[in-house]
């Protein structure tokens, strides 16, 4: 039985476009789908890519024809002015803010500003630095997987618990980083296979276009589900194509509420809501014809019927073969 609710992060991301209003904007629909936190991205530009990076065929995609990371990065940097008011507003709207750094002084920065729960993406999953510096805050963290494999997952995991962090703080979660995976490629049990080999939480950070992905991850365990939205899917930017607009967050909320309550317990017994089904639905031992006493039990004279007010069927085998002690009427209860 799953102890608490699955925590389901709102990922914003950079869907902001650089605009604190739009932000804001993105904070309302999150906390209006009952989402745990709102979650974007930290970074300067200069410190995530060199000049030349050349942006990921998605990305070339749903922004502009430049042709380089740096250029499409640099609009959509949140200062520290903007991460306070966020902050903020966050707190006016009942919602947790994350936001995943994106280097070290990312990191800081965020550390700074009070955060206790940190996310790291993939693609920060092999930078040594990165992670020995984040592990030592000793906070929660929640590792993104994407890309990786199982030597570099436990090799992540060990860094950061090394370096200071308690492994029962870290959840890591599954990921594919392709805007949007194909199904095929989403391969879930390989989330539920790292939950075993690490001993530890896992969750699922899923960039599938629709909902049922994350809803399935749930009904296998995951106690983290992150998906990207936006306020509309037509809007210039790297992950509007590939995000949820707002009613359909809704509708992943309310549906993940609705499996947590569905898994309930792993206890096989008859639910309060079924009981006074037993004696209706199910049958007991009858008379199948008129009996008299002393007459013999048998297939031909037995038989089970509803109401399952009487002797179980599972009775019959033990009383074939046996003489009745009284007059039975067709239909009547043994």
């Amino acid at each position: 039985m799953r102890s608490k609710k699955v925590f389901i992060i709102a990922e914003a991301g950079v869907n902001h476009n650089g605009s604190i209003d739009l932000a804001k904007k993105l904070i309302d629909v999150a906390s209006n789908s009952g989402a745990d936190a709102v979650k974007f991205q930290t970074f300067k530009a200069q410190n995530l890519v060199t000049q030349k990076a050349r942006k990921a065929k998605y990305q070339s995609k749903t922004t502009d024809k430049d042709k380089f990371q740096y250029t499409m990065l640099k609009k959509l940097e949140l200062n520290e002015e903007m991460h306070r008011k966020l902050i903020s507003y966050c707190k006016t709207k009942k919602i947790i803010f994350l936001s995943s750094p994106f280097d070290i002084d990312s990191i800081k920065l965020l550390n700074n500003l009070g955060l206790e729960k940190f996310k790291i993406p993939s693609g920060e999953i092999t930078n040594l630095q990165y992670l020995s510096h984040l592990g030592k805050l000793n906070k929660k963290v929640i590792l993104s997987t994407g890309m990786a494999n199982i030597r570099e997952v436990r090799d992540a995991l060990n860094v950061l618990i090394n370096s200071g962090t308690k492994k029962k703080n870290i959840i890591v979660l599954h990921a594919n980083t392709e805007y949007p995976t194909p199904k095929e490629d989403v391969n879930l049990n390989a989330m539920v296979k790292m939950g075993k080999v690490f001993d530890i939480s896992y969750g699922y950070s899923d960039h599938t276009l629709g909902i049922e992905v994350s809803i399935a991850a749930t009904a296998l365990g995951a106690v983290c589900i992150e998906k990207h939205f936006t306020l509309n899917r037509n809007m210039k930017g790297p992950d509007h194509k590939a995000s949820l607009e707002p009613n359909e967050l809704n509708s992943m909320v309310k549906s993940i509420r609705n499996i947590e309550i569905a898994l309930g317990s792993d206890k096989k017994i008859p639910t309060k809501s079924e009981r006074p089904n037993i004696k209706i639905v199910r049958k007991s031992l009858v008379a199948a014809k008129d009996i008299k006493r002393g007459e013999f039990f048998s297939e031909k004279n037995l038989t089970a019927k509803r109401p399952g007010n009487g002797k179980s069927p599972f009775l019959f085998k033990k009383l074939l073969g046996k003489r009745s002690q009284k007059n039975y009427k067709k239909d009547q209860q043994i």
